[in-house]
């Protein structure tokens, strides 16, 4: 006898015989939100929000170079600053005289016409004259630059801006007295350019015998020994 064959009935699979699933709602429904972005389902499109963000990110980059290329600039124009400042600091320093020195060239300029006019007049009192006139004319010129005399004949020694190279006794000076001035000292507004060589006095033999042999009191003494400012 041939077997007989299910019939297939609505409760069955006609393959397996297995009952069909039954349809679950609930799943149905999540399954579709996870195959839904959120994007999506905000209703915007998502090709249009990655251009933006490209749009933005290639704007972000732009400024970035920009402010690269503006610290660039600053750094090189730093740079150029620095330099020019020490080029023309070099060339102060180099050229400082230069002023003095157009000063000065008129002095020697009626130095030598000094010169030259004693030669044809054969007369020693025209070259004085001349070198008087020079003398004169290159002492204004020291003055306009702050470099004046040091007044020192007449005057008590000073240390500090006389340098006493001999002694003298006098009965008509106090000692430590400036007698001579054997070679004029100059200043720079405060500051010693180099000191006045002079003679100073000492006791005259009739007020103080005991000095006569150059023997000076410990003040006397430690005021012409003492060191000389250093000149400039």
């Amino acid at each position: 006898m041939s077997e007989k064959t299910p019939k297939a009935t609505p409760e069955t699979n006609a393959t397996t015989g297995d009952e069909p699933r039954q349809a679950d709602p609930i799943a149905d429904v999540t399954a579709s939100e996870e195959q839904t972005s959120p994007v999506e389902a905000a209703g915007i499109d998502a090709e249009s929000v990655a251009d933006g963000l490209a749009a933005d990110l290639e704007s972000l980059q732009a400024e970035l170079q920009e402010a690269q290329d503006r610290a660039l600039r600053s750094s090189a124009e730093l740079e150029n600053f620095r330099r020019r400042a020490y080029r023309q600091m070099e060339e102060e320093r180099r050229y400082a005289n230069l002023d003095l020195l157009r000063d000065l060239l008129p002095v020697w300029d009626n130095m030598g016409r000094a010169v030259e006019a004693a030669e044809k007049a054969g007369e020693a009192d025209v070259l004085l004259a001349g070198f008087k006139m020079v003398c004169t004319q290159l002492e204004s010129t020291l003055e306009r630059y702050h470099c004046v005399k040091i007044d020192a004949l007449g005057e008590p020694f000073d240390p500090n801006l006389h340098e006493a190279i001999s002694q003298m006794p006098s009965s008509d000076h106090p000692a430590g007295t400036v007698l001579h001035v054997t070679q004029v000292g100059f200043r720079l507004h405060d500051r010693v350019v180099r000191p006045s060589q002079v003679v100073v006095s000492a006791a005259s033999p009739e007020s103080e015998p005991s000095r006569a042999s150059g023997q000076f009191d410990s003040t006397e003494r430690d005021s012409l020994e003492s060191p000389q400012p250093e000149q400039e």
